[in-house]
């Protein structure tokens, strides 16, 4: 196949996840205040996950397709790319203080979620039955975050969706196209990606899924982070982003081994290199912060530091 052919459909594929996401999450949104459910439950879980989606459905295509390095690798790499580019990107421009009391049961999940994956592959395979307990954690987790929306999540709104015909069916439009735009988008970003690591740049999938494919379908949290960061507000969600981690840690890797026929190989490369990095940026970005109640631009430099030696030694091992 052609290489700017390959090179197109890989990078409209990421684009058909991006805005495929973003309509999908603004129509499901709409659904679901039009059916009455509470905004505290709509923002603890239908959005929660749904910002994970490109991750969730691009591992689960790999996975599908039988490209089990693609499929960890864009997981893990996910939760690198977001800790320790896009957290670390917002810390350095907007270093603002947090609620320790709302920002430490996420962040002590997040690093448990971390540490149960790591444990779990150090035999080189992810079990059913440790793919049982780690769903287990993640319903623990969605519970939380609903107990923790209920709690802080402020007033309900009063503004009442709009129910007239052209708005409901331009919603149904937006969650199907936008589903299609999802999944289509994915076939498209994993098999050519696939293609561009071994049939044009002779590389392993692994390193691919980690970088461009992680990177790419991290892009709608980036591009979010910008747009606080343009605006100035100073309530930058920190949480989302911690949530969003755990969301790929602990429902990704869990579903893939389904799919997979309850066993996932796990590469040695990435229990004792991947892992540990995106632990390493996880400790930067939250633990001083936690410890002193503020982010401090250092940490987001450590943490940029880090991703940024990452990347470079994947490229040199490439």
């Amino acid at each position: 196949m052609n290489t700017f052919l390959v090179i197109f459909l890989f990078i409209l594929g990421l684009a058909l996840i991006i805005k495929g996401g973003d309509w999908f999450v603004d129509a499901a949104a709409w659904i679901a205040s039009v059916s009455g459910i509470p905004q505290f439950v709509i923002g603890a879980t239908i959005v929660s996950v749904a910002t994970t989606l490109p991750e969730i459905i691009v591992s689960l295509m790999a996975a599908a397709q039988g490209s089990v390095a693609m499929a960890t690798g864009n997981a893990i790499g996910s939760v690198t790319a977001n800790t320790g580019m896009i957290l670390a990107i917002s810390i350095i421009f907007m270093p603002v203080a947090i609620d320790r009391k709302r920002y430490l049961p996420k962040s002590l999940i997040f690093f448990g979620a971390i540490v149960l994956l790591w444990l779990f592959s150090l035999k080189g395979t992810l079990t059913m039955f440790a793919s049982v307990i780690i769903l287990a954690v993640f319903i623990f987790f969605i519970g939380e975050n609903v107990y923790d929306a209920k709690k802080y999540g402020g007033d309900e709104s009063t503004e009442e969706p709009k129910k007239d015909k052209k708005t409901v069916i331009k919603n149904i439009l937006l969650f199907i196209i936008g589903a299609a735009g999802i999944v289509i988008g994915s076939r498209l970003l994993v098999n050519n990606g696939t293609i561009i690591a071994t049939d044009i740049l002779h590389i392993d999938e692994r390193i691919v899924s980690l970088t461009m494919v992680a990177v790419g379908t991290s892009l709608p949290e980036l591009v979010t982070t910008i747009t606080a960061i343009v605006k100035k507000q100073s309530s930058l969600s920190v949480g989302n982003i911690v949530g969003a981690n755990i969301i790929d840690m602990l429902l990704i890797l869990p579903l893939c081994s389904f799919i997979s026929g309850g066993s996932l190989p796990v590469e040695w490369s990435t229990v004792w290199i991947d892992l540990p990095v995106c632990f390493s940026v996880a400790l930067v970005t939250l633990l001083p912060a936690l410890i002193r109640k503020k982010f401090s631009r250092w940490q987001g430099f450590a943490a940029l530091a880090v991703y940024a030696g990452y990347v470079a030694y994947l490229c040199i091992a490439a």
